[in-house]
């Protein structure tokens, strides 16, 4: 069962400087907690590596689709899709939301808006009630 994210859900992510993201095992069992950046856009929510890799993180939650996530009171099980770079509009907002809330890092957010980033582009569903 998805949910949809609630106003205040968007709003603790997007006042958060990073969520930390736990991968699922096949066995359901939960990884180590990773803090990553994050942003939402449109209702929905986003996250990227600077560039696709088979490990780490981000290869184990592409290969495993299921994670949990922790973002101030926010703690949610989320289903996870690999959107790479999608539509230019979609691209250009989740670039947007990345600018907007990161500029503070300088090069770090352009990294985080270049081609192999949105490559990499994953969105984060919210399974189940909270």
């Amino acid at each position: 069962m998805t949910a949809t994210w609630s106003a205040s859900e968007l709003r603790a992510i997007d006042e958060a400087a990073e969520l930390r993201i736990a991968v699922r095992g096949q066995d359901g069992s939960l990884r180590p907690a990773v803090p990553i950046w994050v942003v939402s856009t449109r209702g929905q929510v986003y996250i990227r590596t600077w560039y696709r890799r088979d490990g780490g993180w981000f290869g184990r939650v592409v290969s495993s689709r299921r994670a949990r996530i922790t973002v101030g009171p926010v703690t949610a099980d989320v289903t996870i899709e690999d959107v790479g770079a999608g539509s230019p509009e979609l691209r250009a907002a989740v670039d947007a939301a990345y600018q907007e809330k990161y500029a503070r890092f300088g090069a770090s957010v352009d990294r985080m808006i270049g081609d192999d980033a949105a490559a990499a582009t994953l969105s984060l569903t919210r399974v189940g009630e909270q």
